[in-house]
């Protein structure tokens, strides 16, 4: 609906005053400020994008929101979520999002679905709204809602981000670039860590949320140069902001339907890998790594291989700090054989994927070893609640 029956469209008193900013700029006005009542918008995610870009959207007037999200806050999201509270915790972030966006604006229609997005419902979720929006986090559903967006003609205002560094475009807008011209084939799993694995400036998606919705803003409202054919990239450690140009790649693969988004990412593969790599890896519990510590043995050595700043949060004591990165390079390998000299070799890191991957690294240069499960999380939990968890 975006060239909605404008006459049919009517501002209460109250919204005059709530708009009042809004209707004396030229480039919205009375007309403008119609549009964004008239307009529906489907976020996908309510997290560090979703929060800011939420929170402006509704301020700015849009009729409709939907909002898409199967999570409950943590406490972990709160240093950048900001759509949450803390009295929220443990509770559906959509409920949350909710009630924060009527705080906000009380005439917001807001559409809550609490499921996951898949090739199953994203049509059907999709077909009613406008625009699009982009806040996830992994690369199965961004193609997936590139995908969707392709097939349903809807604009997909996109947005990343991770550490320092984030990025936002427009997708399939006006016969512009979608998703898969910048990333044609998906990065090998695993090989682009998480926020939750690398970490993430509270502040960041804050930045990259709002120009998400200053975006869809103007879609709406028909005015100005959206990002579409331009990728912006935002370094905010450094504080410089770049572009890079796009273009629609004349030989992309027609987008004909819905596939299995897990599997052309390499998902399904790599777990199946990996599962078959710890079956024949040893593995112990936290509980038994407590008794072994406290049986006063000294036949075994604890390598924790986590990052430094890690092991500056919190740690096992006793273990000694080589981390993955080191070990994949090679001195690492030699340090840990220095150290192993005889005795057992027991592996921790924060919940047992990066440690496996160490020992299967050290298994091919002759040196085994035992896997704690659950890493130090685990132990934080069921042994040692002093131990901080992150």
């Amino acid at each position: 609906m975006l060239n909605p029956n404008l006459d049919e469209i009517q501002l209460t008193k109250e919204e005059y005053e709530r708009y009042s900013r809004h209707l004396i700029l030229p480039e919205v006005g009375l007309e403008g400020q119609k549009r964004l009542k008239a307009a529906s918008v489907l976020c996908i995610g309510t997290g560090g994008l979703g929060s800011p870009l939420l929170l402006y959207l509704a301020a700015a007037g849009i009729g409709r929101i939907g909002i898409v999200d199967f999570d409950v806050v943590d406490r972990s999201n709160l240093q950048r979520q900001v759509i949450h509270g803390t009295s929220w915790v443990g509770k559906p972030k959509i409920e949350s999002a909710k009630a924060r966006i009527h705080e906000i604006n009380p005439a917001c229609q807001v559409d809550l679905y609490n499921l996951r997005l898949s090739s199953e419902n994203a049509l059907q979720l999709f077909e009613p709204y406008d625009v699009i929006v982009d806040g996830t986090d992994n690369f199965p559903t961004r193609y997936l809602v590139n995908d969707a967006c392709v097939l349903t003609n809807k604009p997909n205002v996109y947005g990343s981000i991770f550490r320092f560094e984030g990025q936002a475009t427009v997708f399939n807008y006006e016969g512009g670039p979608n998703y898969r011209d910048l990333y044609p084939e998906p990065p090998p799993p695993g090989m682009v860590p998480s926020c939750a694995e690398g970490g993430v400036l509270g502040i960041l998606p804050g930045i990259i949320g709002v120009i998400q919705a200053t975006e869809t803003v103007k879609i709406i409202l028909g005015k100005g140069t959206t990002l579409s054919g331009r990728l912006l990239l935002y370094d905010a450690l450094n504080m410089k902001f770049r572009e890079l140009k796009l273009r629609p790649n004349p030989e992309r693969p027609v987008i004909e339907k819905l596939i299995d988004y897990e599997q052309f990412c390499g998902i399904p593969q790599a777990q199946a890998q990996e599962a078959a790599q710890r079956t024949t890896l040893a593995e112990m519990s936290v509980q038994e790594l407590k008794q072994l510590l406290d049986s006063g043995k000294d036949d075994f050595v604890l390598i924790d291989v986590r990052n430094p700043h890690e092991y500056e949060i919190a740690r096992i004591p006793g273990a000694v700090l080589i981390p993955l990165a080191e070990i994949e390079r090679g001195p690492g390998i030699d340090k840990v054989r220095e150290l192993v000299n005889g005795h057992h070799l027991i592996v921790h890191c924060k919940m047992g994927a990066r440690s496996a991957k160490a020992l299967a690294i050290l298994r091919e240069a002759g040196i085994e070893g035992t896997n704690v499960v659950g890493g130090i999380t685990a132990w934080s939990r069921d042994i040692d609640p002093s131990v901080p968890e992150y």
